[in-house]
């Protein structure tokens, strides 16, 4: 099967090779992948014995880590293959086996590495001052040894730290019951879709309803959906209510002076960070609101509601890109980061770094995932649409950071924070978005696409950092001791949206019981670097354009560094200050320059 799409979806033996991942370049069979596995098992076994004397000398410590890593990178690739056969077919049994095989495994290796912390930690500075200079290949570790010394006074005792671990299961308890009720035990209504006929609702198919264009389909699916979580508000309270005490908890045990600091301090990003966020984001509550309220005027609504804000402006391009479009349109978009990036997209393209199409049993949505040692690889479901050809920029971003790091970065610096991931990804939507914006065919192109860029900033910046507020809030208050109901989340999520919409927004009642649905507030404090991440990308690819080479020169310095630098500096490298408001600032900028040429497209 090539660029003609089937109407029905096929088998994965019916799609052409030059299509399909060449997982090949991992291990040449599943037998190799076998004898791998037990060569693996044997070398942990090594590695434990190796944990038993880590600290005994300089020597012992260079060794044991290098044997961690070397273990590290070879279990990287066997957990690779085993998930990338399972995600190209759910129904591969055999596929299934070799991920839970390699789970096994590395629980194994987990529990040989488990004492590595602990025991650097015992040593304390001046040994390990004395250890560097006796052997100099501890200098590549350097780094990763000063981040485990400086969370020092937040490590307990030998018993403690056992508490805190016997503890975990009970901690993932909130989590576990918000996602088993939510995705298991509610029952969502059955709504008419714009046909007329019944439609049982689920949280995938109200995003869907959420864009139909016709307004009582929408309104039904937001009181249908909210109104299942009304019926156990409650429940989901009291859940939520444990998984912030459980924050707390986790904050004081460890000595931290709140769940703020207690969530970034481990990954060194200043709270000036946050804070400098919200803050910023309450000052340019205005272009948000004129937004609102043209949106409001262009749909002829008399009063906007919630349900009013995801329908768009505009239909779609109704242009079909074959995948090879696709790979043209992300060269051409990409461009202004230079020959060398180029190279890196026209290699992965050329040698099968991606699955391309939808298959039968294949693991639905997007992503990509770097192997050390090999390559990125990427896995898409491409069906020939406009989101489609931003989803392949978005995720040859992720690409081509790993691949990048991987060129520069030993082993032990080659991961990303969560802080930057998505940065490099947004750059490439950023920048395709405004060659998109600058090739259009005509006012109605334009004007979708740029509204395309201002409902990016309003769900990813404006919404999260409303969510983060809210967090930050809810937390504030936990520690403080005051009691939460869930009328009291739902009073600060209303008082938040009247805040940052004004009277823009009708409020219905439903709305103020949003907060119930968001599963990331069961990772405290993670929502915000959507909006930090994308800030940051906006900044980035606003150097590149109009600067050109001395900005792609640090922009790509930056995706060389890895987890070699902590996330704050290693933006600054690319020119990026995360601890001033400018990069949000500039964000909301374009944010309302954009609206002044939707408007002018519109008008």
């Amino acid at each position: 099967m090539g660029e003609t799409r089937s109407v029905t979806v096929p088998e994965r033996n019916e799609i052409e090779e030059k299509y399909k991942w060449r997982l090949e370049d991992l291990y040449p069979s599943p037998t190799a992948w076998d004898e791998e596995a037990r060569c693996i098992e044997s070398a942990i076994e090594n590695l434990r014995e190796t944990s038993a004397t880590l600290t005994s000398s300089a020597q012992s410590l260079l060794k044991g880590l290098q044997m961690r890593d070397e273990i590290a990178e070879r279990l990287g690739k066997l957990y690779a293959y085993a998930s990338f056969k399972s995600h190209e077919d759910a129904r591969n049994l055999e596929a299934q086996a070799m991920v839970q095989r390699a789970s096994a495994v590395y629980l194994r290796f987990a529990e040989a590495v488990s004492s590595f912390v602990p025991s650097i930690l015992e040593l304390g500075q001046d040994k390990i001052d004395r250890f560097m200079k006796e052997e100099s290949g501890l200098e590549l570790y350097r780094v990763e040894i000063s981040r485990i010394m400086r969370l020092k006074e937040h490590v307990l005792s030998y018993e403690g730290e056992k508490l805190l671990a016997m503890s975990a299961d009970i901690g993932e308890v909130p989590e576990k019951v918000f996602s088993l009720l939510t995705n298991a035990d509610m029952k969502f209504p059955k709504i008419k879709d714009e046909n007329g006929e019944e439609v049982e609702l689920s949280e995938e198919r109200y995003s869907y309803f959420l864009h139909s264009k016709d307004r009582r389909v929408r309104c039904d699916a937001f009181k249908g959906l909210f109104s299942s979580y009304g019926n156990v508000k409650n429940t989901l309270s009291a859940v939520y209510l444990g998984s912030l005490k459980k924050d707390v908890f986790y904050a004081k045990a460890r000595k931290y002076e709140n769940t703020l600091q207690a969530s970034l301090y481990p990954q060194n990003i200043p709270i000036v960070v946050y804070e400098n966020a919200i803050e910023t984001i309450n000052r340019w509550r205005d272009p948000l609101r004129r937004y609102v309220e043209f949106k409001k005027k262009a749909l002829n609504l008399d009063v906007m509601h919630f349900y009013d804000l995801y329908v768009p402006l505009l239909p779609e391009p109704k242009a079909h890109f074959s995948y090879d479009d696709a790979k043209k349109t992300v060269l051409e978009g990409l461009a202004p980061l230079g020959e060398e990036y180029r190279r890196v997209l026209l290699e992965a393209f050329e040698n099968r770094w991606v699955d391309v199409y939808e298959n039968k049993g294949k693991r639905s949505g997007a992503y990509s995932w770097g192997v050390y040692g090999v390559h990125p690889y990427v896995l898409l479901n491409f069906n020939g649409t406009l989101r489609d050809v931003f989803t392949l920029g978005h995720e040859m971003g992720h690409a081509v950071h790993s691949h990048f790091t991987f060129k520069s970065q030993p082993y032990v610096y080659s991961s990303v924070s969560i802080f930057t991931a998505e940065v490099a990804s947004t750059t490439n939507e950023i920048l395709l978005l405004e060659h998109l914006i600058k090739r259009a065919a005509d006012k109605a192109e334009k004007a979708y696409l740029v509204n395309y860029g201002l409902e990016q900033v309003r769900t990813t910046v404006y919404r999260q950092l409303l969510f983060a507020e809210f967090e930050l809030e809810v937390h504030r208050r936990i520690e403080r001791g005051q009691p939460l109901t869930n009328e009291d989340f739902s009073a600060i999520w209303r008082d938040l949206y009247e805040k940052h919409y004004g009277d823009t927004l009708f409020i219905d009642d439903e709305l103020p019981l949003e907060w119930a649905r968001i599963p990331h507030f069961y990772t405290a404090y993670y929502v915000y670097q959507y909006a930090t991440g994308y800030s940051a990308a906006r900044a980035l690819a606003t150097a590149i354009l109009s600067e050109g080479k001395p900005a792609v020169d640090r922009y790509l310095r930056f995706l060389s560094l890895g987890d070699s630098m902590d996330p704050v500096d290693a933006l600054k490298i690319a020119g990026v200050d995360m601890t001033s408001p400018r990069p949000l600032e500039l964000t909301c900028k374009k944010f309302e320059e954009d609206l002044d040429i939707l408007i002018s497209l519109m008008g």
